[in-house]
Parts: C-alpha cells; sequence; structure tokens
C-alpha cells in the first residue's frame, strides 16, 4: 500500500475509530478530550494528500481523463455486484477534505469548554466523529454507489444531533431536517441507478464526460442529481428546512451543518452532476442561472426582515449558495472556480459566525436582535470579531467572501448574451444587498446604548472560545489576500472539468 492510499484509508478510519473508542469510554471529559485529539489526527493525515504522486499533479492532457487523483485507492467491495470501494482526492476536493477535518477538530475542540444541554458531551463528540466520516467519504468517494452511502451516514447522527442538544423546538427542526434530506436521499438514489444502468459502471472517473450516456439518459440523470443536491444544499425553492435547523442545533451543530455538509450538496452538483450528465447540464444551464439568482435576491430580502440572529445567519447561506449555483450554472472556468472558493469561504466565514452567534446567544440568553444592542460597549471584543466575520461574509476585498461572489458575477458577463447580462446585474445587486443586512445586522447588535441582556454579560472571552475562532479569522485572510491557496490546487482539474463540458 502506497503513502497515499495508506492517507486515503487513515482519513476516514480515524474518525470511525475514533467515535467508537469515544463511545466506549465511560469519563465524559476524558472521551471528550479522546475525541479531539482523533480529530487533530484525522486533519494532519488530510495536509500531505496535497503532494503530488510520480509527477502526475498537472499531467492533464488531451487523452488524460476528467477525473485524475492525486491519490487514489481502488479496492473490490461487494464483487458479486461489481461495486469498488474506489477513493480518490484531486485540488476540486482537497480544500473541502481540509475544511471538514478543521471545523470538526475545533468542534471537538469546542465541546472540552462547553457542552450544550440535553446529553453528555461523549455522545455528541461521537456523533461529529460520524459525521466527519460521512462528509469526508463524500468529497473522496470516485463510485457513485459509494457516493451515496457516504452521503447518506450524515442524516441520522445530524439528526440527532439537532434533535438531542438543540433549542426548544428542536425536535420539529430535526423531523423536517430528516425528511427533506430523505426526500433528496430518494431522488439521488434513482439518479445514480439511472446512470449506472445505462452505462454498465459506477466508476466517477470512467463516467465524467457522459461516457457515451444517451442525451435522454444525461437529461434525466441530470435532473434527477440536480434536485438531490439542490435540497442538500439547499438551494432556493428547496430551502426551508434550513432555517430551522440552524436556529434549533447547538453552536457545533450549526457549524458542521453551515460550514461542510451544506458543501456535499454543491461538491455533488460539480463532481457529479455535472460531470457525469455534461448533456444535462448544458441544457439546464439557463434555469439553473435564473434559480441561482433568484435565491441570492430571496435571501437577501428575507435577511433584511429577520429578526433573530442565527437564523438571519442561516438565510444568509440561501443567498451565498445562489452565488456557488450562478458560478455552476455558467459551466466555464471561471464560474467553477469562483464556485470552488465560494464554498471554503463560505465554510470558513459563516462557521465563524455560528460560533459567535453561539457566544452571544449563551451570554445573553436571547438571538433577538432588538434585545441585543450595544454589544460593543459591554464585550468590545466579541462585538469586533462578529463585525470582522459580518464584513467578510458581505464580500469586502481582501477577505475570503469576495472572491467566490465577484468572479461568480464575472463568470455570468463571459457568458454574456441577455439572459446572462441580466443575472450578472441581478446578482451584483443582491450583492449589494447583502451588504446592506450585515451592516443592519451590526448597527443593531454593535451599536446603541446596552440592552438589559447585553449589559449583564460577561466581557472576556475563553482561552476555548479563542482556539476555535483564531484558525478560521487567520484563514478568512489568508484566502482573501492568496486566493491562489484554492484556485491554484483546483486549475488543473476544473480545466480538465470544463472541456468535457464542451
Amino acid at each position: 500500500m502506497s503513502v497515499g492510499e495508506f492517507l486515503l484509508v487513515a482519513v476516514l478510519a480515524l474518525p470511525a475509530l475514533g467515535a467508537v473508542a469515544v463511545a466506549a469510554i465511560r469519563p465524559d471529559r476524558a472521551a471528550r478530550v479522546v475525541g479531539t485529539v482523533v480529530a487533530a489526527l484525522t486533519l494532519l493525515a488530510t495536509l500531505p494528500l496535497v503532494a503530488r504522486r510520480d509527477g502526475t499533479w498537472f499531467s492533464y492532457g488531451p487523452t488524460a481523463p476528467a477525473v485524475r487523483p492525486w491519490h487514489r485507492l481502488d479496492v473490490p467491495w461487494v464483487p458479486g455486484l461489481d461495486l469498488r470501494f474506489h477513493l480518490g482526492v484531486d485540488g476540486i476536493s482537497w480544500p473541502l477534505v481540509v475544511l471538514t477535518a478543521l471545523l470538526t477538530l475545533l468542534c471537538c475542540g469546542y465541546t472540552l469548554w462547553r457542552v450544550p444541554p440535553g446529553g453528555s458531551g461523549r455522545a455528541l463528540v461521537a456523533l461529529l466523529l460520524v459525521v466527519e466520516v460521512g462528509i469526508l467519504g463524500t468529497f473522496l468517494a470516485l463510485d457513485l454507489v459509494l457516493f451515496f452511502v457516504f452521503f447518506e451516514v450524515v442524516l441520522l447522527p445530524m439528526y440527532a444531533v439537532i434533535a438531542g442538544w438543540g433549542g426548544p423546538d428542536r425536535r420539529r427542526a430535526a423531523r423536517k431536517f430528516a425528511l427533506y434530506t430523505l426526500f433528496g436521499s430518494v431522488l439521488l438514489l434513482v439518479g445514480v441507478y439511472v446512470v449506472v444502468a445505462a452505462a454498465g459502471t459506477a466508476d466517477i472517473v470512467a463516467l465524467t464526460g457522459g461516457a457515451g450516456l444517451s442525451r435522454g439518459t444525461q437529461l434525466v440523470a441530470f435532473t434527477l442529481l440536480a434536485l438531490a443536491f439542490a435540497v442538500k444544499s439547499p438551494l432556493w425553492p428547496l430551502h426551508s428546512w434550513l432555517p430551522d435547523a440552524h436556529s434549533q442545533a447547538p453552536t457545533v451543530g450549526s457549524v458542521v451543518l453551515a460550514g461542510v455538509l451544506l458543501k456535499m450538496g454543491t461538491y455533488g452538483l460539480i463532481r457529479v452532476a455535472v460531470g457525469v450528465a455534461p448533456e444535462g447540464a448544458r441544457w439546464a444551464a439557463p434555469v439553473l442561472g435564473v434559480l441561482a439568482v433568484a435565491a441570492i435576491i430571496v435571501g437577501s430580502l428575507v435577511c433584511l426582515a429577520q429578526t433573530e440572529l442565527k437564523r438571519l445567519i442561516a438565510y444568509s447561506s440561501v443567498g451565498h449558495m445562489g452565488f456557488v449555483l450562478l458560478g455552476v450554472a455558467t459551466l466555464t472556468t471561471t464560474g467553477i472556480q469562483a464556485a470552488l472558493i465560494g464554498n471554503v469561504a463560505h465554510g470558513v466565514i459563516t462557521g465563524l459566525l455560528f460560533f459567535l452567534a453561539g457566544a452571544v446567544k449563551d451570554r445573553t440568553h436571547t438571538g433577538e436582535l432588538a434585545d441585543l444592542s450595544g454589544l460593543r460597549e459591554t464585550a468590545p471584543r466579541l462585538a469586533g470579531l462578529l463585525g470582522f466575520a459580518a464584513v467578510a461574509s458581505l464580500g469586502l476585498p481582501g477577505l475570503a467572501g469576495f472572491w467566490g461572489e465577484a468572479f461568480a458575477v464575472v463568470a455570468a458577463v463571459e457568458v454574456g448574451g441577455p439572459l446572462w447580462t441580466t443575472l450578472a446585474v441581478l446578482a451584483a445587486i443582491g450583492g449589494a444587498l447583502t451588504a446592506a443586512y450585515f451592516l443592519r445586522l451590526l448597527r443593531q447588535v454593535t451599536h446603541g446604548r446596552p440592552s438589559p441582556a447585553v449589559d449583564r454579560l460577561t466581557p472576556g472571552l475563553a482561552g476555548a472560545e479563542l482556539a476555535a475562532w483564531a484558525p478560521l479569522v487567520l484563514l478568512a485572510l489568508a484566502v482573501g489576500l492568496a486566493p491562489t491557496l484554492v484556485l491554484g490546487v483546483a486549475e488543473s482539474p476544473v480545466g480538465a472539468l470544463v472541456e468535457v463540458l464542451r
């Protein structure tokens, strides 16, 4: 077994075995420490995956397959059904793999300081590690059936996190999350069956580019797959489970949900739906573009009317995912690159926003914006971090949120024509509305006289909070100032993918 194959196995085996170990350890704090150490080891295992293997990192020639992993593991899984345990990593998946491992580590570490009411910290950390296995497996799978299995692994543990440690209406929110996700899963299963039955293989590497699938098959497959991924992302108008899940989930649940779980949908849209059914993607591109801009505008307008902190941040994700979808819909190198960096930026910034929203809510026992005025007077460092995260999310140049949104608009302009030019203009207006609702948020929460709830909060920040938030602040700055950290590794695989779309 090569080093790359060993690392691919380790990235999945560590959190899986860690979840079992955490569940078996009786002392609650000791279990949480073990879970945090396992999450740290998993993050360390993801970092060397970027290393090139036998000089093939940039060898994307005209005869090379559109998906060419840096490292690959391909062994029989269910020989009787010709199913394979096929894993791989390239520049499209690697940034999301690292982001998943990082956010899981920060969430597990955060539980060492605070466990939300509702259950033991040991069970919560074990569930977070199981969720990590499902998300990492989704990003690494190069077999459609294996992709579906990992896609489904996330459902039950995430349901348990929301239902067990969430807010007062947590059970309804968890049921809504589960029902919507199951609906998407049925569509995904049917889409996978259509592709595998028609092509005779589930290998994503072989399927990318259409693999001889007829136009009719590709249209049907893309429709099913795109709807399934739209539910998970979620994209308007299939987004209504998201605000309830976010507002009721515990802080660490919201961070994982917004930071990486939503990315399973947008990643699947790029890797599976667009890659496997390119004719379907070209056919549906205008519709995707219209839905993307509708998500941007509707999400922004709803945020302007929101009065609760976590729900506002949740609805902002609808708009941000709209920019990601707009980039994908252009089917251009610029657009897909914008979608990839938008995915990473949203995970970093929104993860930070939910950490901060959880800190505010834990201290004041309310999330109502009207009850949170004057935060900078009593907790200036917390207010400053909230301001940083807000301006990063609204797309301030020099911070991570800028690149994905700006270049999604640029990609739409590059496509040209009346439709795409109109969509670019409307998306830019949506970007301005994003600035409006985040500035409104800051004015209501950080300015003015301290409200009674804010006036009595503890001004200091715990060391565990700073340890969880600092990496996200640094990443928002690093990706904003050096976008090549994401775009550099994705350039060649995105170029190869775009070639098969032409």
